[in-house]
């Protein structure tokens, strides 16, 4: 236990900073993050020690821009949770890229779905409307991945995952009226 309470901020900060890394991956461009929460109808930012499992991160570029919206996709896999960070643009309705950041699938079958670079790259420029579609062979629509023969249910899994990561968070997302603005380029008010 005693370990445990010492090690665990060393944790927490080796997770922050690989998901910070990630989403920078995921989002070309992007060299800030800000957490946020849906809440009063609106994005509004995470304190800083507060806590949620229900979080988007905005990622920006150097000027302060919205590049797009860092959503995780979690859930099981065919061995445990896969968790994964997806790079989401609401204006274009479509992901950019994916990172797998957790997964305990099977090594040499289903840990394709992280290793396999023609699979990690069905995701560069997927359209998400009306959803993303899971097909085997060949892709013939912008909104369809190729599932990974021999790991068809860790391929399924992701996909499921991501779409119930977009079913929650593109309600929310999409009909922004505006950008949040990173909060460090807020005004200021006196």
């Amino acid at each position: 236990v005693i370990t445990y309470i010492v090690t665990l901020p060393t944790i927490e900060a080796n997770l922050a900073r690989a998901l910070r890394e990630a989403l920078y991956r995921v989002l070309p461009g992007s060299v800030s993050m800000q957490t946020y929460v849906f809440a009063n109808g609106k994005l509004e930012p995470l304190p800083e020690k507060a806590k949620s499992d229900d979080v988007v991160y905005g990622a920006f570029d150097a000027s302060g821009k919205l590049v797009g919206f860092g959503l995780l996709a979690q859930g099981p896999g065919f061995q445990d949770v896969i968790k994964s960070i997806v790079g989401y643009l609401p204006q274009d309705k479509r992901i950019v890229g994916m990172e797998v950041i957790d997964s305990r699938e099977t090594p040499g079958l289903g840990d394709k779905i992280y290793k396999d670079k023609a699979f990690v790259a069905n995701f560069n420029e997927l359209l998400v409307e009306p959803e993303v579609k899971l097909v085997k062979g060949t892709r013939t629509a912008k909104n369809e991945v190729v599932a990974i023969t021999g790991a068809t249910i860790s391929s399924r899994a992701l996909v499921r995952n991501i779409n119930a990561a977009l079913a929650h968070w593109r309600p929310r997302l999409d009909t922004m009226n505006a950008p949040p603005t990173h909060p460090s380029r807020e005004a200021k008010t006196p």
